[in-house]
């Protein structure tokens, strides 16, 4: 069995096993500073969509509701603890401080509109709520927002899973290729999150 199989049959099985509580509160940690991607979630619910274990509409209920309740989360971290909250405790949730400055100058740039355009891009869609909340944006225009980007991905996502899994065979035969890929990806992703570690400690030192 290969990685890309491996991983796919244990996150099709986690998933199903949790049900729409497991997808709300991936998708709830996704939508705060925590490295769950909905790329990583989202597919793995459509294979379940096409098996007949999940219904469409419920997978993006629960889905877009974590969604919601994750970026308020990080909407009430800026709006209630401000700056100093998030220079103090920020570097414990690996949130990179030079990612949130990008995040606040594309919010300040485009406007509210940006919570429903973020949502399709990535580190961006998991830091933007900081900015809207440090911006006082009115709550009920930011969770409008946050529901539309974030259903729209979701489905997209979901109906993208339920499609590879209806030609899964026809995919795996090019499994060495895609294996490859995965791989890469993965080793990348954990020297990334292994330099924020060290990048966030090594401020900790200084600042000690």
């Amino acid at each position: 069995m290969g990685i890309t199989q491996w991983i796919a049959d244990n996150a099709v099985a986690f998933i199903a096993a949790t049900s729409y509580p497991g997808i709300f509160l991936l998708m709830t940690l996704e939508s705060m500073v925590f490295p769950v991607p909905s790329e990583a979630v989202m597919p793995f619910a459509g294979f379940l969509i096409h098996d007949g274990q999940f219904t469409f509409t419920g997978v993006i209920i629960a889905s877009t509701f974590g969604s919601i309740v994750g970026s308020l989360v990080s909407y009430s971290m800026g709006f209630y603890g401000g700056k100093p909250f998030i220079k103090r405790f920020g570097k414990y949730l690996l949130l990179d401080t030079h990612d949130l400055e990008i995040t606040e100058r594309f919010f300040a740039k485009h406007g509210e509109l940006t919570i429903f355009i973020s949502r399709f891009i990535p580190v961006i869609r998991h830091m933007i709520s900081i900015p809207a909340g440090l911006g006082k944006m009115k709550i009920w225009k930011f969770i409008i927002y946050t529901m539309l980007g974030a259903g729209m991905w979701n489905a997209f996502l979901a109906y993208v899973g339920y499609k590879l899994k209806s030609n899964w065979t026809e995919v795996m035969t090019y499994s060495h290729i895609i294996d490859i890929v995965v791989v890469a990806i993965l080793g990348l992703a954990f020297l990334y999150y292994a330099y924020k570690i060290y990048i966030n400690m090594t401020k900790k030192n200084t600042v000690s």
